[in-house]
């Protein structure tokens, strides 16, 4: 491994963005089946559209009420999701919804969540009615799952005890 340059101290990753038909689907979906927490909603009514910033909290970590303390522990985190919501798309019959990236052209592949217990995991999925992409003893890959949120983005489900093996293999 290579160090990181000097100048890049204190960079951190501190989102990903997806763009989401129905705002209260998706933020009900990250919120309750996902367990992340809503951090902050933010609107922009001149240019009709919606941020919602998603994240997992840690025990006893809170959100700051003061707006520019809650702007600095959001903007410095690592992971935050941002979901983007352009007005209108949640009723308009005709739009055909956004490109998960999987499809041709591909692009974008996936969010990942690392879990304790993928099969636990899973199982509480499967009660909720989450749709499965792939199931942990599908395909090649054993041990890893794929569900899909309200939008069609696909979310691998994996335990780092599990990742463990094939890493040391190199596969």
């Amino acid at each position: 491994m290579t160090q990181r340059h000097p100048a890049t101290a204190g960079f951190t990753l501190n989102q990903t963005m997806l763009r989401v038909r129905d705002p209260q689907a998706s933020v009900a979906f990250y919120r309750d089946v996902l367990g992340m927490t809503l951090l902050q909603k933010l609107d922009f009514p001149p240019m009709k559209f919606s941020l919602y910033f998603m994240a997992y909290l840690a025990d006893g970590e809170t959100v700051p009420e003061d707006p520019a303390e809650r702007a600095r522990f959001i903007f410095s985190r690592e992971t935050t999701l941002e979901l983007t919501h352009n007005w209108g798309t949640e009723s308009d019959p005709d739009f055909k919804g956004y490109h998960d990236g999987n499809a041709e052209p591909r692009g974008f592949g996936h969010l990942g969540i690392s879990v304790p217990d993928v099969a636990a995991a899973c199982a509480r999925f499967e009660q909720l009615g989450v749709p499965f992409r792939k199931r942990p003893d599908d395909g090649v890959m054993k041990g890893i799952a794929f569900i899909t949120d309200p939008d069609g983005y696909w979310i691998e489900i994996l335990s780092p005890n599990g990742m463990a093996p094939v890493m040391a293999a190199g596969a």
